[in-house]
Order: C-alpha cells, then sequence, then structure tokens
C-alpha cells in the first residue's frame, strides 16, 4: 500500500536503522550542484518544456495532452492542432531544443473529466480497493490501479462510461512518509518536529505570499492546522495554517525564510540556494532532500526520474529512482524535490508525500504548481 513519509520521533536510533536499511552514498556530483552528462543534456529541454507549458497555463488550451522529455527532444502531445500561439512558442525555443508535437488521442481535459465520472461511480483513494487513477503523458488513457484481482473485476463496470481507455492493473496501495538543528531564516530540508504527533517530517521550501507573509512548505499529513512544529533541536518554527489535505501540502507559518535548502548529511551545513520554481515533466530527471535520507546515504537521492501524474483528486506526480535505489523513506514527507539549475543552484519541483512499501523506488510528491495554485506562494527571496 501507499505509505506516508512521516515518522514517529520515539523510536529509537536502532529501530531506525533497520527499517530504513542501507543504501549507496549519494553522488557528490549531484549534492554540489555539478550537473550529471544526463542532467546536462535535459537543461535546454528543459527551458523549451517551460516556456511552452507556461503558455498553455496562461492561455488555458484544452488540447494538450502533456509534455514529455525524452532522450534529445521535446515531445509536445496535443489533441487536434495546438493554437497559435503555442505554435509560436514552440518556434521561439526551437533554435535551442528539439520539439516534435505529436498526436494525442485525448487532451488531459478529456482525462480527467474522465477520471471523475470514474470517481463518481467509485470511492477511489489510498485506503480504498481501488486507491489511484493515473493519466498517460501521451493522452493514450488512464491508468488505474486496484489492491487485488477480485477488487479490479469488482470495479470493472465502473470504466464502461469513462469514455477514454483504461488500463487497469492490480498493485499495493502507496503510503504516505511522513537536518537536525536549522534556524531562522529557515531553509528547506531540515528536520520539521511535530510534538503533538510525536512525528518528524522535513521542511520543503521557504516561501512567500503576496503579502510577503514567510511560511515553510511542508506536506498536510504532518500536521493539522494550529499544530506547533519546532526543528530537531526542539527550537520553534511556526504553527500550522494554510492547509490542503486532499493535495497533501500544508504552510507553516514563521518569522523568516530563506532561498536555501539542505544537502547534505544530517550535521552537514551543505545548502543550495533554490533560484525559483517551475512545472514538472514527463521523464525529467530530479533529486530529494529529505531528512531520513540525508541520515542514509549522506545527502540526497538524485536520478528520480518521473513516471506519471496520477489523475485522481490528490493530483501528485509519481517518480522513479532509475538506478533501483530506495527513492524516499519514512520522514522525508515535506522534504524538497528539485532539479539541478545550470547554475549550480536549484529549481523547486514539489514536496515529498508518499512512497510504496512494495516497490520503494517510486515515490509521489505534489508539484510546486499546484501549490502556488492553492496557497498563492512562491520562493521567497
Amino acid at each position: 500500500m501507499k505509505a506516508y513519509l512521516r515518522f514517529g520521533t520515539t523510536l529509537s536510533a536502532a529501530l531506525l536503522a533497520g527499517l530504513i536499511g542501507i543504501a549507496a552514498p549519494a553522488d557528490a556530483a549531484e549534492a554540489t550542484g555539478v550537473l550529471t552528462a544526463q542532467e546536462a543534456q535535459q537543461v535546454p529541454l528543459k527551458r523549451a518544456a517551460s516556456l511552452i507549458r507556461w503558455e498553455v497555463e496562461r492561455g488555458g488550451h484544452t488540447g494538450f495532452a502533456g509534455i514529455e522529455l525524452a532522450d534529445r527532444e521535446v515531445v509536445l502531445w496535443w489533441k487536434g492542432a495546438p493554437p497559435a500561439a503555442v505554435r509560436r512558442a514552440v518556434r521561439q525555443v526551437e533554435s535551442t531544443a528539439a520539439v516534435r508535437v505529436a498526436a494525442a488521442r485525448h487532451s488531459r481535459a478529456e482525462l480527467k473529466a474522465a477520471a471523475a465520472r470514474i470517481r463518481g461511480s467509485l470511492d477511489v483513494r489510498p485506503g480504498q480497493p481501488v486507491h489511484t487513477i493515473k493519466l498517460a503523458a501521451d493522452g493514450s488513457g488512464l491508468r488505474v490501479s486496484a489492491e487485488s484481482q477480485a477488487s479490479a473485476s469488482r470495479a470493472e463496470a465502473a470504466f464502461a462510461d469513462a469514455g477514454v481507455p483504461v488500463e487497469l492493473v492490480t498493485e499495493a496501495a502507496p503510503v504516505p512518509v511522513s537536518r537536525a538543528d536549522d534556524w531562522a531564516p529557515w531553509s528547506g530540508g531540515a528536520d520539521n518536529i511535530n510534538p503533538s504527533a510525536g512525528s518528524r517530517c522535513t521542511s520543503g521550501f521557504g516561501v512567500r505570499n503576496g503579502a510577503n507573509t514567510r511560511f515553510i512548505l511542508t506536506a498536510a499529513h504532518c500536521g493539522q492546522p494550529g499544530n506547533r512544529i519546532n526543528d530537531g533541536r526542539g527550537e520553534f518554527i511556526g504553527n500550522v495554517g494554510p492547509h490542503h489535505g486532499t493535495h497533501d501540502i500544508a504552510l507553516i507559518q514563521t518569522s523568516n525564510v530563506d532561498d536555501q535548502i539542505y544537502v547534505g548529511g544530517l550535521d552537514s551545513n551543505a545548502t543550495r540556494v533554490v533560484d525559483g520554481w517551475d512545472w514538472v515533466f514527463t521523464g525529467e530527471l530530479l533529486c530529494q532532500s529529505g531528512g531520513s535520507s540525508a541520515r542514509d546515504v549522506g545527502g540526497p537521492v538524485c536520478g528520480l526520474r518521473v513516471t506519471k501524474f496520477n489523475n485522481d483528486a490528490g493530483d501528485a506526480v509519481e517518480a522513479e529512482q532509475v538506478n533501483g535505489q530506495q527513492s524516499v523513506r519514512p520522514g522525508d514527507s515535506g522534504g524538497p524535490v528539485y532539479g539541478n539549475a545550470a547554475s549550480g543552484g536549484v529549481i523547486a519541483k514539489g514536496i515529498n508525500s508518499y512512497y510504496y512499501p512494495s516497490n520503494n523506488k517510486v515515490f509521489g510528491f505534489q508539484d510546486f504548481g499546484t501549490a502556488t495554485r492553492d496557497f498563492g506562494v512562491w520562493i521567497a527571496k
């Protein structure tokens, strides 16, 4: 099943070590900001994909199905003919990156409507027999996951009116995943302790809203509105404020934050500057810097390739560690998910949310764009 990455603070060190296991050390180049060959190859592709994606966001173009980063090109999946504004955006980036416009069977809007019809007949969420709906970036259809073959068989009748192809798979549901001593202005990637719940999560990114109020973006399952949040040494950070449980994101209002995230081990002060935020693309390589991963591997976990966009109420994104390593650990919840930037900084992409105990190479995160829509926040500078 799907597990949230929150971790109880009362566990002994020995038990913690037994639960999280031993993994390969984080790549030093990825921790310090030197791009790997694959990441360097994706830099112009990400820039091109971002410009196109922003045009889609501004224009509300309904034919959009998805954007995929292939080996040496950006693939824009579109149902029908892209409008003039999108074609202009494609032409604008073609001097720096190859862009291929490919025909999609269904638009993202159509797939979301189909998923809504399924949810009208089935209770689709973690803890239920049918737990996840995911969309294909190429617009080919939906993928629905059920706990067992019996559950899948009972659910098939609900797909008749979906209006799009539905692939039904049997897999265990994901579960939520719940640095030692930070100080104000608070940085991302540090321990967040919730005394009320007796749990530990990780801070995501320092953000602000239009009124210049400062917050830490984290996972909603790490605390309820009003809960006190401390750092790893018990120093008060702030209280949980705005909270979106379905999207699993929340804001901790605090005195001040900065534009940095921790990227070293538990007792390291190594940080990287957050240059800004951007959308997430299928095929993109990312990193995550949760506190438990810092304890276990001495730094961030990288080589996380984006594979799926969930098409259920949670709207999470999933990625898989390309070398078969564990992607996240209990306690990484709320931690920063980011892309390495050519500047040596990072680009905020989202925050850790859940993983699959039966397949811990795969994890789920909420993208930063959703946080911006829900809360009207962006990276604090």
